[in-house]
């Protein structure tokens, strides 16, 4: 397994994957240098570093997460959320068709190896709130602003 890493605004992003595909992109609370970047994960750092220059809003790459079958069938369901908006857990599970798998959709989308790419920060509480992100809350926050289509701006 291939490692990379990339400075991010939000936090130093590791890289894993082989010719296979990406395995995880994963945020780090510590910094790592940047170093060399293995050819097997240069698409990968490429296309998020585009992200966050707000120069690209879907991601095209070849993906090999490791979960059970259910985890991945979740992780697909997020790949169908459009950049910028939002679903609810609720939704997310009446979408899988089963309303009662709310709790183990919740669990699928905490476990998500791959950070931004299988976008699971877009997933919130039926009443709004920012609720569940293994990167941190405000991480999540920074993210849904970065991807909505209206920029707030400061009022003085």
């Amino acid at each position: 397994m291939e490692v990379a890493y990339l400075q991010t605004p939000i936090g130093t992003a590791e890289f894993q994957g082989d010719e296979n595909g990406l395995a995880s992109i994963t945020v780090l609370n510590e910094n790592k240098p940047n170093g060399t970047i293995p050819k097997v994960l240069s698409d990968a750092v490429s296309q998020l570093k585009e992200y966050f220059e707000g120069k690209r809003t879907d991601f095209d790459l070849k993906l090999n997460p490791e979960g059970t079958d259910f985890q991945k069938k979740v992780w697909d369901a997020l790949l169908e959320i459009p950049f910028g908006k939002t679903i609810s857990y609720l939704d997310l599970s009446k979408q899988l068709g089963d309303v009662k798998a709310i709790r183990a959709v919740a669990s699928a989308n905490g476990k998500n190896p791959l950070w931004i790419v299988v976008p699971c920060h877009r997933v919130i509480g039926t009443n709004g709130d920012l609720t569940g992100y293994a990167g941190g809350l405000h991480r999540k926050k920074w993210l849904l602003e970065h991807e909505s289509p209206v920029k707030q701006t400061a009022l003085f």
